[in-house]
């Protein structure tokens, strides 16, 4: 019985070590992050949309972080201008950093994809915009209606391919503040840093990205 007391006593002081050193400390050391002046909140419209990326499982397949470049190619093949650091993330809840890149990074997609248009055209039919893409069409995000039915106010998509006998692509609130949540996914501002200290770190100096075809991810020439 004392044995028992003993392993479950050692257990206890080693999981608590652990949860000191790999949560407790990090979070003394971090939770005083104040957020870069050029990093919005969301807009309600954007927060919003982050729920819908939250909801759609965007995070199984797509990250939003730049490694530092002294390890990795990321700033490289052109996903930032710079690694990304903790301050990136303030307005963050939950963080979704992600862990897996079935397809393009995309804390930066904001200024590498601007145009709305493709992306309420990428989410109803990826393959009409990407040839070779594997991520799913959003469809249940739009509407299909009789072009009758159309009303004023509604967004209309223009889905290539598809006849004029065929039913109007409408866009749901939800995919239009899906959009405007990835659209304002920036990172590339500057963060203020001593002199010096950026070429020490190995950490790429503000400039233009590399140009990225996100078709694929690869770096384009």
């Amino acid at each position: 019985m004392k044995q028992t007391w003993l392993l479950v006593g050692g257990a206890l002081v080693v999981i608590g070590f652990a949860w000191m050193v790999l949560v407790g400390i990090p979070h003394t050391m971090l939770v005083r992050v104040e957020a870069p002046p050029g990093l919005e909140p969301y807009t309600e419209s954007q927060a919003r949309g982050r729920t819908v990326y939250i909801r759609n499982g965007c995070i199984y397949c797509h990250t939003q972080q730049v490694r530092d470049d002294a390890f990795t190619s990321d700033v490289a093949r052109g996903w930032g201008r710079r690694p990304t650091v903790p301050a990136d993330y303030v307005y963050d809840r939950p963080h979704l950093m992600g862990t897996m890149r079935t397809g393009p990074d995309l804390i930066n997609v904001g200024i590498r994809l601007p145009d709305p248009e493709w992306h309420l055209i990428h989410f109803y039919d990826p393959r009409a915009v990407v040839e070779w893409s594997i991520m799913p069409p959003y469809r249940f995000l739009f509407d299909e209606v009789p072009e009758e039915e159309v009303g004023p106010d509604d967004r209309v998509v223009a889905i290539p391919g598809r006849g004029p006998d065929e039913p109007v692509v409408v866009a749901t609130p939800d995919v239009l503040a899906l959009v405007d949540y990835l659209r304002s996914l920036n990172r590339s501002y500057p963060l203020a840093q001593p002199a010096g200290a950026a070429e020490d770190a190995g950490i790429a100096e503000p400039g233009e990205p590399a140009e990225v075809d996100d078709r694929s991810g690869r770096t384009m020439p």
